[in-house]
């Protein structure tokens, strides 16, 4: 297969993306809200949810070798093998929850992660301290953050599950429509990338 029809076989396939939460609460409402956006996901975008926030190490460059710990290897293959991520994140301390920072500690050295596109959904809009310093951890691991589909959704003191908040209208249609913009951002970047190769290819 020529490059460009291996582009124009990738534009045309369904967009996969990693959903990442970053908190460990069984409870968590930003785990919630991304248990609500694989509801609500549009056609042609499914949404993986990982689980393995818990089994990371702590972050230790020594470690960070050839093999690296299974779990890390298990995280940066679900990287590699998405489309995008979708990021739920809570604020603790006016910070980055430290689990959360140690997933994004494994991911800078790895190849996986430069220029992923990433969406921050958040469950409360007062996090703001939290979406800034995830924004600028981001950016300085050369992601290419999707704005017109990051949102946040008032979920704080509301004491609703995935499907309870799927099925509120007022809370899932800025879900859809973020989903969508994601959508047609990923579209965008894989006509790019056809465009590209029938230069190059």
């Amino acid at each position: 297969m020529t490059a460009v029809r291996a582009a124009e076989a990738g534009a045309n396939a369904p967009r996969r993306l990693l959903a990442l939460s970053g908190s460990l609460r069984a409870a968590s409402h930003n785990t919630r809200l991304l248990q609500a956006a694989q509801r609500l996901a549009p056609s042609g975008l499914e949404i993986c949810l990982y689980e393995g926030l818990g089994e990371l190490p702590p972050f230790n460059p020594d470690l960070d070798d050839d093999q690296p710990p299974a779990a890390v290897r298990r995280l940066r293959a679900a990287v590699g093998a998405s489309d995008g991520l979708l990021i739920a994140c809570p604020e603790y301390a006016h910070g980055v929850p430290g689990v959360f920072k140690n997933a994004l500690d494994w991911l800078v050295g790895s190849s996986e992660f430069p220029n992923k596109p990433v969406v921050l959904f958040n469950a409360s809009p007062r996090a703001s301290h939290a979406q800034a310093a995830l924004r600028e951890i981001l950016a300085t691991m050369s992601a290419r953050l999707i704005d017109e589909a990051s949102m946040a959704v008032p979920l704080l003191g509301r004491d609703l599950d995935a499907a309870a908040i799927a099925a509120d209208e007022a809370l899932a249609q800025p879900i859809r429509s973020a989903l969508q913009a994601y959508r047609l951002a990923l579209d965008g970047i894989a006509a790019a990338q056809v465009d590209s190769a029938a230069i190059w290819g």
